[in-house]
């Protein structure tokens, strides 16, 4: 990697202002559907407690846990000349980071209201804005041509990134990568019913992935673009529950393969509670020896925590993790346990990133023997690694051929 280059990471794309009225609980051991059935009635006042406002969306969470990492990173979003485009200027100038956004009069800014009622499932309710006008031409690439590495993320959110076959997103990526940078990019579960549920994924990541090196989905995320069968039947036995509990390391090496073959390097598959899961092509990291990163199988469990407060961007800032330590030039195996710890420093605090420590906190916390949760991965030939608590993959150490 040209030591030139003065920027550890870009993060561009999908960039908002979340709203989070506050409920009480005051009934903990109410089911889900009378929690929902006695608060939206018709016509009823709810009471609500003190609202919070932050940003959101993954040039906020990504870029802003990448900065309290000790990363050197450029935030690269779009916002309206409204009054949400000015709280998000307001609260990126805080991190000095509100110096590259793109602000257009005419557009408005996107904003979420994030319904995180105790004993309910959060309901997000999200106005797209300005991040669906986000194009190849809102890229800064002589900034992206002086970065290690260029983040992009929730092209689902985007109208630009999925219309029109994908061609914007690949435009971007194809150019980032042709100036040595480093490429990763993640996703976003789109609503099913609209356009971008509509969307043709599998061709847009065909299009996408050979200019990606490090692609870091979720599952569900990735059982809805390759298996929607699958993913419909995994939500039917899961009756309610998480469809994450189901999944095992058969299910997930498939996804990667179909990932691997599409032409990414690097497949890392976000599983919530039940961790991060990577598989590998061969690889050539500009940061760490490629023997590390070639051909390799993992899935480390998550980092225990007292208590889940909330647990808004914690595949963002997990990423975060993940790509703080590849910029470090450090192991697969390392980069998924700092994934893991900013993921579970993020749900120790109510919003995206107030609970992430700096880099030196989380390690010493790791360091100091932060136990880690059980993980039952359920799959033909993988062998548990007591000294890490890691599981090891029967795809670890073969080769992958794209």
């Amino acid at each position: 990697m040209d030591s030139a280059r003065k920027i550890d990471a870009v993060v561009a794309g999908h960039l908002c202002v979340d709203v989070f009225p506050s409920f009480a609980a005051d009934a903990p051991h109410e089911a889900a559907n009378a929690i929902m059935s006695r608060i939206f009635v018709p016509g009823k006042l709810v009471e609500v407690g003190p609202l919070a406002v932050s940003t959101g969306g993954v040039v906020s969470n990504t870029g802003l846990a990448l900065l309290k990492l000790g990363t050197s990173a450029v935030l690269m979003g779009k916002v309206g000349a409204d009054a949400f485009g000015a709280v998000v200027q307001s609260i990126l100038a805080r991190f000095d980071a509100h110096n590259h956004l793109r602000v257009v009069e005419g557009e408005s800014t996107s904003y979420s209201v994030v319904l995180a009622i105790p004993g309910v499932d959060r309901i997000f309710l999200h106005h797209p804005g300005s991040n669906d006008t986000f194009c190849a031409d809102d890229v800064d690439y002589d900034l992206a041509g002086q970065a290690k590495l260029f983040h992009i993320g929730y092209p689902s959110l985007m109208r630009k990134m999925y219309e029109d076959g994908g061609n914007e997103l690949a435009t971007i990526l194809r150019r980032v990568h042709e100036l040595g940078t480093v490429t990763s990019m993640d996703m976003s579960l789109p609503d099913p019913a609209s356009p971008a549920g509509r969307a043709d994924w599998p061709g847009i990541l065909a299009k996408s992935l050979p200019h990606v090196d490090i692609f870091l989905p979720s599952a569900e995320e990735m059982l809805y673009v390759v298996d929607r069968v699958k993913l419909n039947r995994l939500r039917e036995q899961a009756g309610g529950g998480d469809l994450l509990d189901l999944l095992t390391g058969d299910d997930l090496a498939e996804l990667a393969a179909r990932l691997l073959a599409w032409g990414c390097k690097v497949a890392v598959i976000k599983c919530g509670h039940r961790g991060i899961y990577v598989r590998t092509a061969h690889f050539t990291n500009p940061f760490a020896p490629a023997a590390q990163w070639s051909n390799r199988e993992l899935w480390e469990p998550v980092f225990k925590v007292d208590k889940i407060v909330g647990t808004t961007g914690a595949g963002d800032c997990s990423i975060a993790g993940f790509l703080a330590a590849f910029l470090r030039g450090l192991s697969v195996e390392q980069c998924l346990c700092y994934a893991t710890a900013v993921g579970a420093e993020n749900v120790e605090a109510v919003d995206a990133i107030t609970g992430i420590r700096p880099w030196d906190e989380t390690t010493a916390r790791i360091e100091a023997g932060w136990p880690k949760g059980e993980l039952d991965v359920a799959g033909d030939g993988w062998r548990f690694s007591s000294a890490d608590s890691r599981w090891i993959g029967p795809n670890d150490g073969k080769e992958c051929r794209q």
